[in-house]
């Protein structure tokens, strides 16, 4: 069964400067207790693309449309905000980047995971704080009855990060989204919230939606990884056909400028150039501009996806 079943999603922004393209036909799924690497540069479209599947982006100014955008069968382009509300948290919950920013200042951390308990599930205050303890016991914070009544500046980023987890589980959701769980945290931390996460997912049969441009934390949590550049899906399919045998250049060009791959000292490989102004995005493949490999016709038109197997696919010309 398809947990998330998304078909040519297009999300744009009306700005004063013009209107920023930031998805452009992007096609995924994720399938019942699988785990999705969304990844890319910074800009690509990743995190609007999440955002719209639980429908968190203003409108206006953003604009959303797609053929399809399920979520566990439900058409969220067209649900109520009754519907809405009650999709996100049971049925799909999101880990923001930034927890510090993602709980509400004013108010103690156990506060916010009982009342998201309470408005989601319908229980009594003191059968939600003791949930909000378990949940935050499962999550690995030992001193839970003291950290309920800590404020969120009170808590370190790992600390906060593992509450920000606990509160979007705290609904036994079907799918979890974390975006860039660890973007703010230094290595060793790091390592233990991805690990927290994949056991908390084989643990509670949970689909799983990673958004990083960490291609080491996509090798680590995901069974299969989808590469965005431009708003647009350049390449996807099962994470280790990828790492080992990457069809489109810009896979390649992110696998290669990653460091440590070779023994000894050398330059670190960059790919030239910057990423593209969604603003004014260019013709065809949004690649081109930085692509070793670019043939006149990449400028011309983006190139439909090549089949290249069991859910593999990329979008390239010299793969046509």
């Amino acid at each position: 069964m398809k947990l998330v079943d998304i078909s040519d999603l297009n999300v744009s922004f009306s700005q004063h400067e013009g209107v920023v393209q930031a998805v452009r036909g992007v096609s995924l799924h994720l399938n019942e207790g699988e785990s999705l690497g969304i990844v890319g540069e910074s800009g690509s479209g990743k995190s609007v693309t999440c955002m719209a599947v639980l429908r968190l982006l203003r409108e206006p100014p953003a604009r959303i449309t797609a053929r399809r955008l399920d979520l566990e069968g439900t058409d969220v382009l067209t649900a109520s905000p009754a519907t809405l509300s009650a999709l996100r948290g049971r049925v799909a919950a999101m880990i923001f980047q930034d927890p510090m920013t993602a709980f509400d200042p004013v108010f103690t951390i156990g506060h916010q995971i009982i009342e998201t308990i309470r408005v989601h599930r319908r229980t009594g205050k003191a059968a939600a704080r003791a949930e909000a303890g378990e949940l935050l016991r499962m999550v690995e914070i030992k001193n839970a009855t003291d950290v309920l009544a800590y404020y969120p500046h009170q808590l370190s980023g790992g600390m906060l990060q593992r509450a920000m987890i606990a509160m979007a589980l705290s609904c036994r959701p079907r799918i979890l989204i974390a975006d860039e769980p660890t973007t703010a945290l230094d290595v060793t931390i790091q390592a233990q919230i991805l690990q927290l996460i994949k056991r908390l997912q084989a643990e509670m049969g949970m689909g799983l939606i990673m958004v990083t441009h960490d291609l080491g934390v996509v090798a680590e949590t995901v069974d299969r990884v989808v590469v965005m550049y431009g708003g647009k899906v350049m390449e996807q399919g099962p994470v280790q056909e990828i790492f080992d045998d990457a069809k489109h250049p810009y896979t390649r060009a992110l696998l290669g400028s990653m460091p440590g791959q070779t023994v000894g000292r050398q330059r670190l490989t960059e790919i030239k150039g910057a990423s593209p102004n969604p603003v004014y995005p260019p013709t065809g493949c949004p690649f081109h501009p930085r692509c070793p490999e670019v043939e006149p016709r990449c400028a011309r038109s983006m190139p439909e996806f090549s089949d290249l197997g069991a859910d593999r696919q990329a979008a390239c010309w010299r793969l046509q």
